[in-house]
């Protein structure tokens, strides 16, 4: 079988922020490539620079050195709008605090990447969408309207609306309960599994990690083992 290609690449990428203490290196020289289908977990200890790394590969924030590749695209080269525009086309995020805008129903809230890409009928590719969650009944209702299981399965259908190539996830089951974590973990695996869309998991719960096809262990700023082209084994 044809290994599927690198949808996301990062050479020696470092991040340092400025602190009373002087500069502090939140990443240290990480080299990572996923390729497009794959589904993996980053772990490791809070502090550990787990969210930082998934806001440079998403083009959230910019590196202080080394280099992002995203869809063949070079990402550490394009400006704020550049990247802006790349992320509309190719990323979907779910957060763990879902990121819900307060004012728009749920299916505005869907709609809203769809509109800013453009497309010509959002409200009925939002409706399809909430459908596959199984919203489609509670389109019209108001986040504060909804279970926090619910808000996330909303944030789902706005992530995969738009068949991102790559789905970042920063702990998506942080605030849910066991039972709807894992009704939502379970969604965010079919949908991917459906749309051939690569997952990318920062996650606490080992539980979650093992269902993915590859676990990279953080700490300090780097991969600690399994390395990062090691897969995990069946």
């Amino acid at each position: 079988m044809e290994t599927p290609e690198p949808v996301l690449r990062a050479e020696q990428l470092s991040k340092q922020v400025s602190s009373p203490e002087g500069r502090l290196t939140i990443l240290d020289k990480v080299d990572l490539e996923i390729r497009r289908g794959e589904t993996v977990a980053v772990t490791g200890p809070s502090g550990a620079g787990k969210s930082t790394l998934l806001g440079l590969l998403a083009g959230l924030d910019v590196p202080s050195s080394g280099r992002i590749s995203l869809a063949n695209v070079d990402l550490t080269a394009l400006d704020e709008d550049g990247r802006a525009a790349l992320r509309a086309e190719h990323v979907g995020f779910v957060f763990q605090s879902f990121h819900l805008i307060p004012s728009l129903t749920a299916l505005e809230n869907v709609m809203l990447p769809l509109e800013l890409a453009g497309a010509d009928d959002p409200a009925q590719a939002a409706n399809e969408a909430l459908k596959t969650v199984g919203l489609e009944a509670r389109k019209g209702h108001y986040p504060h309207q909804l279970s926090g299981g619910e808000k996330q399965r909303v944030a789902i259908a706005r992530a995969f609306v738009v068949t991102p190539a790559v789905l970042f996830a920063d702990e998506p089951t942080g605030n849910l309960d066991q039972r709807t974590g894992e009704t939502v973990i379970d969604l965010l695996f079919r949908l991917n599994r459906e749309t051939g869309t690569t997952l990318i998991l920062v996650t606490h719960d080992t539980a979650l990690a093992s269902r993915c096809d590859r676990v990279l262990k953080m700490d300090a700023g780097r991969f600690i083992e399994p390395a990062p082209a090691e897969r995990v084994s069946a």
